[in-house]
């Protein structure tokens, strides 16, 4: 479908709205308060000096260190040990080689290496606007909407603003995504650039490797709608696994050297050396399940939207006390529009915006946060990691369904007036102001040191 002058223009300033706000958070919020800002820039200075890549020790993680300086807000006269604090040495490599390019020209400097993930965020904001229009053509407002909820998002804003390989990360599966629903889609994307897009992945977080299994059940739906051969069915993930294989066989191969078989991801060292990390167990044989599972789920959700430094700003009282509930109507709203559309779809064959979801594009995308999903219950089986950045590998799938949910109700109540489709986008990118308020008046000042 062409694009409009207004789509163009939305487009243009929603990215230019993410690069002036993530550039302001990349700049203003105080140094090393963001979830393990530390660790991963030790890693890239790691490497920058060093040579890739570091080993995971024991003598990586320090927790009594680590409530030092988060209790005194990193106040300078506690940084003298802060080039001790390792313990995300075990993640694949890719991500810091890159970022160490950055270190190297600025000199260490802490802002420009937040500025390069504002950068690599920027492609993820853009992929997915790209990959919302190429699932509905026709509705250029679903596309912007879903654009800028994932770039003013305030909790994702922050983290696309500090030190960390989740950037790359979500660039990775967006292209991925994009790539996949091209395939399904009958274009011509040769097997091979899903293999090497997901090899990529398989050497830049392991919060990604759901990703080997998204690409084969995209594979397999195709070939099932297709009608084509087991044979090809086989060369088709035969292909595909070879590539992908090849390239994290290489970082698998080196970690089995260091580590010992089978610790092939590092994750056996890693878990060893933070063993007094909060643990699941512990909690619910101290509270019971019921307030795991309750506590569990109200953090999670809270630190999805916004819960800053090392989970230590809540945003309870913020703004009247609004904030969570609005963002939970948000969720309500978005969720019940997409089941409204889809029952209505199913009766007249388009929701009342338009043209519904295409099947094999709703079960990738609802694939893709089953798994990630998944990935976040199994992690809190041991550890007690309730947070709701887990979950952004699939943050392009949920701004899609729930922006497409909100446009729903926005096509019901104003069904007379077509031009004002632009109004979906246009809500969402208020959150900019969301973000720079939450940014100087709660950010700065409730995590700067005294």
């Amino acid at each position: 479908m062409p694009r409009t002058t207004v789509e163009k223009l939305l487009f243009a300033l929603i990215l230019l709205g993410y690069l002036f706000a993530g550039a302001l958070y990349a700049i203003y919020t105080p140094p090393w308060q963001a979830p393990d800002e530390p660790a991963h820039f030790n890693y890239i200075r790691q490497v920058a000096e060093d040579g890739c890549c570091p080993r995971m020790e024991s003598s990586d993680w320090h927790s009594g260190y680590l409530a030092q300086l988060t209790t005194a807000k990193f106040a300078p006269k506690h940084l003298d040990r802060l080039d001790t604090i390792q313990y995300e040495d075990h993640h694949p490599p890719l991500y810091y080689i890159l970022a160490s390019v950055v270190y190297k020209l600025s000199d260490g400097d802490l802002i420009a290496l937040r500025l390069f993930s504002v950068i690599l965020g920027a492609a993820v904001v853009c992929l997915s606007y790209f990959i919302s229009r190429h699932i509905l053509p026709s509705q250029a407002q679903i596309a912007l909407g879903a654009m800028a909820l994932v770039a003013f998002l305030p909790q994702h804003l922050s983290m696309m603003a500090s030190v960390n390989n989740d950037a790359l990360a979500e660039v990775l599966v967006a292209l991925a995504l994009l790539w996949l629903l091209r395939y399904l889609n009958s274009a011509s994307v040769p097997i091979w650039q899903l293999g090497l897009i997901v090899g990529f992945a398989l050497l830049t977080k392991i919060t990604i490797y759901v990703l080997a299994l998204i690409v084969p059940i995209g594979i397999w739906l195709k070939w099932r709608r297709d009608g084509n051969s087991t044979e090809t069915l086989l060369r088709l993930v035969a292909t595909f696994a070879l590539i992908g294989g090849v390239m994290g066989g290489v970082w698998w191969l080196r970690n089995i050297a260091v580590y010992g078989f089978p610790d092939f991801l590092g994750l056996a060292a890693h878990d060893a050396a933070v063993a007094d990390q909060p643990r699941s167990s512990d909690f619910i044989a101290q509270h019971g399940f019921a307030t795991y599972a309750s506590q569990m789920t109200s953090t999670t959700f809270k630190s999805f939207w916004g819960q800053f430094g090392w989970m230590a700003l809540p945003l309870d009282s913020v703004l009247g006390g609004w904030i969570y509930p609005g963002f939970a109507l948000l969720v309500l709203a978005g969720v019940t529009g997409a089941i409204l559309a889809r029952r209505l779809s199913f009766a007249s064959e388009q929701g009342p915006a338009g043209q519904p979801i295409p099947r094999l594009a709703c079960i990738i995308l609802l694939t893709t946060l089953l798994l990630v999903v998944l990935q976040f219950l199994y992690y809190n089986i041991e550890f007690q990691q309730w947070q709701g950045r887990y979950l952004f590998p699939a943050l392009i799938s949920i701004a899609f369904i729930l922006v497409y949910g909100l446009d729903q109700w926005r096509a019901l109540i104003l069904a007379p007036w077509k031009a004002l489709r632009w109004l979906t986008p246009l809500a969402i990118t208020s959150l900019f102001a969301l973000d720079i308020y939450l940014l100087f008046r709660v950010i700065v000042p409730g995590l700067s040191p005294g």
